[in-house]
């Protein structure tokens, strides 16, 4: 390849992807607020927005609370230095009640709101009608289709899926959902994010519950279903997957450590929308614990006490 074709593809290369510098969280729980600091760790300037101020202080407190413990591993006795990141990571976050404060000096909009298709909906309207239109939207969703969020905005092209794992600052994957319409600029600029945050990035077509989920909730649910034919105990599955297949926690710790609620709501969603796939359907055990309040470590107990 000649010096001049290099050049040329290289400009294109730059072109193609938009540099994030300016973020906007939608959504100040556990999620929204994991997101924020480890972009704002990372460099980038970010505004977490919420319609509760007391939610928004609560998390501004989990941050200031989880910085500090990253200081400690990261500087020792090295108080200055730990002093100077905490501050100056808490110096590039500022909180909103309302995106349209911010939104339009923002590049990119992460969602981590509700997982409830209507109320995405309604947001994502709302911004699309007020955001410039080089501004990326992302949802953070773990089981809604990207499209079909997408599908209420102007900007199908500008939509993208970011899917992290909780809690963000210790989980380093993170999916990056594309759909039909996420154009390659789009997809370009959400994974150079994504890598700027210290991510190890996977790039995942819109398919139901993406990569991770996609098979790791089915596993959960035949666990169950394995229980209700008495095939073995709950204890023995659990230790056969750690033992056997090197997992670090069996389908029925894992399905309690998530909320049991939140896996029968993800299949539900599948099940509804794919009737016909028998791996979507959510297992009789499973809805009776929920009926019953047992939603795992949350709530003192699901397949195990706590």
């Amino acid at each position: 390849m000649s010096m001049l074709a290099a050049r040329a593809l290289a400009t294109t290369a730059h072109t193609c992807t938009r540099a994030v510098s300016h973020v906007t969280v939608i959504g100040g729980g556990l999620m929204g607020a994991g997101i924020t600091q480890v972009a704002a760790q990372t460099g980038h300037k970010v505004c977490l927005v919420d319609l509760d101020s007391n939610i928004l202080e609560q998390s501004t407190a989990r941050i200031n609370k989880s910085l500090s413990r990253v200081a400690k591993k990261k500087f020792g006795e090295g108080a200055d230095g730990a002093k100077e990141f905490v501050e100056s990571t808490m110096g590039a976050i500022s909180t909103a009640t309302s995106a349209a404060e911010v939104i339009g000096e923002t590049d990119l909009v992460i969602e981590a709101i509700v997982e409830n298709l209507s109320v995405k909906h309604r947001l994502f309207k709302e911004l699309d009608s007020i955001a410039p239109q080089n501004v990326i939207f992302a949802s953070n969703t773990s089981s809604l289709g990207i499209g079909e969020i997408a599908e209420v905005t102007t900007r199908k092209d500008r939509f993208g899926g970011l899917h992290f794992f909780n809690p963000v600052p210790v989980m380093k994957l993170l999916e990056v959902i594309k759909t039909d319409d996420t154009s390659a600029e789009t997809l370009a600029s959400l994974l150079a994010f994504g890598k700027a945050m210290g991510k190890v990035t996977v790039e995942c077509s819109d398919t139901p519950g993406f990569i991770v989920n996609r098979l790791l909730v089915p596993m959960m649910s035949e666990a169950v279903k394995m229980l209700e034919r008495g095939v073995a105990s709950a204890k023995d599955i659990d230790t056969a997957m750690k033992l056997g297949a090197g997992h670090p926690m069996g389908p029925f710790q894992l399905a309690d450590y998530v909320g049991l609620d939140t896996t029968l709501f993800i299949m539900n969603g599948w099940h509804e929308k794919f009737p016909e796939v028998e791996m979507f359907t959510p297992p009789e055990g499973l809805r009776k614990l929920v009926e019953e309040g047992k939603l795992g470590a949350k709530s003192g107990e699901g397949f195990y006490k706590y």
